[in-house]
C-alpha cells in the first residue's frame, strides 16, 4: 500500500511538471504550411461569389445585346454618384492595406485608425447607394433593366455590409491588440474579402454604367 502511494505521488508530480514546461513553452506561431487554412477557404469563398457575380453580369449583357429598345429605358445612368462610389471604395481598400502594414511595425493605434477609416468609407459607399436607389424614377418590377440594376447592386450592397461587419469585427480585434507582426493571419484573410468586394465593384461600374455610353 505504501509503496502504490509513493507510485501515485510520483506520478502526479511528474504530471504537474510537464504541466509547467508545457506551460512554459511559446504557443506556436503561423500554420504549418505557407498559408493558412482560412486563407484557402477565403479564395474558395471569393472564387464562388465570383463566379455568381459573373452570371449576373452575363445576364445583363446578354440580355442587353439581345434588347431592340432604349437601354436605359429612363436615359443614361448618372455617372457623378458612381464615380464617387468607386473612388471611396478603393481609397477603403487602400487604408485597410496600410493597417496591415501598421500592425506589422507594431503601431496597433496607428493601425486601428486606418481600419476606422475604412469603416467610415464603406458606410459612406452605402449612403450615397441608398440615395441612389432612392432617386431613381423605377423599381425592381418596373421592367428588365430596373430588375437587372436592382439585383446586381443589392447583391453587391450585401456583399459590402458583410464586408463592414469583418472591418468591425477586425477593429475590435486589433484594439485588443490581438494581431502583431507574426500573428496577422485573420487580418490579411479579412482584408482579402473586403479587397474582392471592391474590385466587383469595378466589374458592375463598367457594366451599369460605362457600358451604356460604349455599346
Amino acid at each position: 500500500m505504501r509503496s502504490f502511494n509513493v507510485n501515485l505521488r510520483e506520478t502526479r508530480l511528474a504530471d504537474l511538471t510537464n504541466d509547467a514546461l508545457d506551460a512554459a513553452r511559446p504557443l506556436p506561431v503561423g500554420t504549418a504550411g505557407r498559408h493558412s487554412g482560412g486563407w484557402w477557404g477565403m479564395w474558395m469563398l471569393i472564387a464562388t461569389e465570383a463566379a455568381l457575380f459573373a452570371y449576373l453580369i452575363f445576364s445583363y449583357l446578354y440580355l442587353f445585346s439581345q434588347g431592340g429598345g432604349k437601354w436605359p429605358p429612363d436615359g443614361m445612368p448618372k455617372m457623378g454618384p458612381a464615380l464617387f462610389n468607386t473612388a471611396v471604395l478603393l481609397t477603403s481598400s487602400l487604408f485597410v492595406v496600410l493597417c496591415e502594414h501598421a500592425v506589422k511595425r507594431g503601431r496597433r493605434r496607428l493601425a486601428v485608425i486606418w481600419v476606422g477609416i475604412a469603416i467610415v468609407l464603406g458606410m459612406l459607399f452605402t449612403g450615397v447607394q441608398l440615395k441612389e436607389w432612392h432617386d431613381h424614377p423605377y423599381g425592381p418590377a418596373s421592367h428588365l433593366y430596373g430588375s437587372l440594376y436592382f439585383t446586381i447592386t443589392g447583391f453587391h450592397m450585401l456583399h459590402v455590409v458583410a464586408g463592414l461587419i469583418v472591418l468591425g469585427l477586425l477593429l475590435a480585434w486589433t484594439a485588443l491588440g490581438y494581431f502583431d507582426d507574426r500573428r496577422h493571419t485573420v487580418l490579411t484573410v479579412g482584408g482579402m474579402y473586403w479587397h474582392f468586394v471592391d474590385i466587383v465593384w469595378l466589374f458592375i461600374f463598367t457594366t451599369l454604367y460605362i457600358s451604356p455610353y460604349v455599346l
